[in-house]
């Protein structure tokens, strides 16, 4: 008998804690999948919760609901169908992070994640137990038989780890792997995915499918791509990037091989455009809000944010507010309303320099005596915060932060003002990248929705008389990102030609602003380091190398 097995990849985007609306999406994917008679069903891990759900796992009503979510999925599953469902389960007492094995109605099998990732962004030791063992299962469909091995995300991620648990269930007899994912966005991450596994087939000469989730939650992007190797390394299956899909996959399971298909090349500018949209999207979607506001400087980061609201939420919820001051060039104002118009939102002009004049006379006796510095021209930015948040409170919106990475690497940004907003979009790109990720969206319009002009200018905060930005983004932006996200040391910056006094400078902003990011927006991660959850340093900091 020929053992051709029809696999379905089912991407999803689920909500965490929306137990009953994941369990529906599951099920609808499950009678989708019988209308094409699909024979192995896999989802994303913990699809019934969503990933991660963090302390709601120290919930025992959560625990129990997501079990008889689980439970509900069951009846949907007929007897020539086995489906695969990441979810948690409690075992004595202990939780694990689990998939499910599906057929006929009923619970055939589990199993549990060996590999908990503690790093970074990941914190599963603190809510989940390892797997003491994972076993190949025997699985019977339409009178096939063979055996399947599962894993869960981190299993397959192995480097560092004395246990391969896909080299242990190959060698047990797995003639067919599937490994359940839910693994962040990062703007090379899919290639990065690619590789892993494509190594792991070449080892194994076993038949490989990753299926991954996708969609934003709070500063996470999950972004797909799940994919499928043959025995040979071939890729016969891929999901799209960012979008849920059902992706159908045959497999003969004598030779281990399939039909190579296509996959489309994404630029990398593309693929964090893509992933901030969807990031933005889930962000509004899943909290109910609809409405976006932002300050629109005239400069490049605001340029940037709001052309990521527009593709996420479309030009009719997003409102782009220009808040002159003093200081603000007629070229920046020119520029704020011209973008506007191009991107057709919603556009407000409040002059801030009669508010600014008001705070001058209040504090005009405490400050007797004292020169103007940067006290009044960080009451200008929060101001702007202000009135930012007015008018985010007053029509339900959300404000959206436009600071980028470098700025907040630098402190240069200020608490209450410019950092105000319940998201911050571009907090995981450079300076380097804004510029370029904006060219990208300039390039792939028909026309050029930011002006030119703002490519051309010195960025400025434009806070006092001839102010522009006191750094050489091409050299601070690089230096930055050494430090951040490759986590380079004094020692080794100094050795890659780095000036020593340049690399002190930065080094002590950046040690210098932790108290700001601590109070930060959440900002969305595109990068192998972003500022956030993942990254954890003290505020009382005196190590300064």
């Amino acid at each position: 008998m020929s053992r051709i097995l029809k696999i379905g990849m089912a991407q999803l985007n689920p909500v965490i804690g929306d137990i009953e609306g994941n369990v529906a999406k599951i099920v609808e994917n499950i009678h989708a999948a019988c209308a094409r008679q699909i024979e192995l069903v896999i989802f994303p891990e913990m699809t019934i919760t969503g990933y991660i759900p963090q302390d709601l796992l120290f919930n025992r009503q959560f625990i129990s609901d997501n079990l008889a979510g689980l439970d509900s999925v069951a009846p949907h599953v007929p007897a020539e169908m086995l489906v695969i469902v990441g979810f948690a389960d409690r075992n004595a007492g202990n939780i694990y992070n689990a998939a499910a094995l599906i057929q006929n109605g009923s619970v055939i099998g589990k199993r549990y994640k060996t590999l908990l990732p503690n790093y970074d962004v990941f914190d599963e030791k603190r809510y989940f137990i390892s797997a003491e063992s994972n076993s190949p299962v025997p699985v019977n469909l339409h009178g096939k038989s063979f055996v399947l091995g599962v894993e869960i995300c981190e299993d397959l991620w192995d480097a560092d780890s004395r246990i391969k648990i896909t080299e242990q269930l190959a060698a047990d007899g797995a003639e067919l792997i599937v490994n359940l994912s839910a693994s962040p966005f990062e703007y090379n991450k899919r290639e990065v995915r690619r590789k892993l596994i494509h190594d792991k087939v070449k080892k194994i000469k076993t038949p490989f499918v990753l299926v991954n989730q996708v969609g934003g939650q709070d500063e996470f992007v999950f972004d797909g791509n799940s994919m499928m190797l043959d025995a040979a390394g071939q890729i016969i299956g891929w999901g799209q990037e960012f979008q849920e899909t059902l992706t159908v996959v045959d497999i003969d399971l004598d030779t281990g091989l399939g039909k190579p298909v296509k996959v489309t090349d994404i630029c990398r500018e593309e693929s964090i455009f893509n992933g901030l949209v969807t990031g933005v999207r889930d962000y509004f979607g899943k909290t109910g809000c609809s409405e976006a506001v932002l300050g629109l400087s005239g400069g490049i980061d605001s340029a940037l944010v709001a052309c990521i609201a527009v593709a996420a939420l479309g030009n009719h919820y997003v409102t782009g507010v220009a808040m002159p001051g003093a200081y603000t060039a007629e070229e920046s104002n020119a520029d704020a309303k011209q973008l506007a118009e191009n991107l057709e939102i919603k556009f407000l002009t409040l002059p801030i320099e009669t508010i600014a004049a008001a705070y001058d006379r209040e504090l005009q006796e405490i400050f007797q005596g004292l020169s103007t510095d940067i006290t009044e021209e960080n009451i200008q930015s929060r101001i702007r915060g202000n009135l930012l948040m007015a008018l985010a409170n007053k029509f339900g919106a959300y404000v959206l932060s436009t600071g980028n990475k470098t700025e907040l690497a630098l402190g240069y940004c200020t608490l209450y003002g410019d950092m105000a907003g319940a998201l911050a979009v571009i907090s995981d790109l450079s300076k380097l990248d804004v510029y370029a990720v904006a060219r990208y969206v300039n390039n792939t319009n028909d026309r050029a929705i930011i002006p030119a002009r703002i490519f051309r200018r010195a960025p400025s905060a434009e806070l006092k008389a001839n102010q522009v930005d006191p750094f050489d983004y091409n050299i601070v932006s690089l230096l930055v990102d050494e430090i951040i996200v490759h986590q380079k040391s004094f020692d080794e910056l100094l050795a890659s030609g780095y000036d020593q006094q340049l690399v002190t400078d930065i080094m002590n902003r950046i040690r210098l602003a932790e108290y700001k990011r601590r109070q930060a927006a959440p900002g969305l991660k595109v990068t192998g380091k972003a500022f956030g959850v993942g990254r954890r340093f003290p505020i009382i900091n005196r190590y300064k190398k």
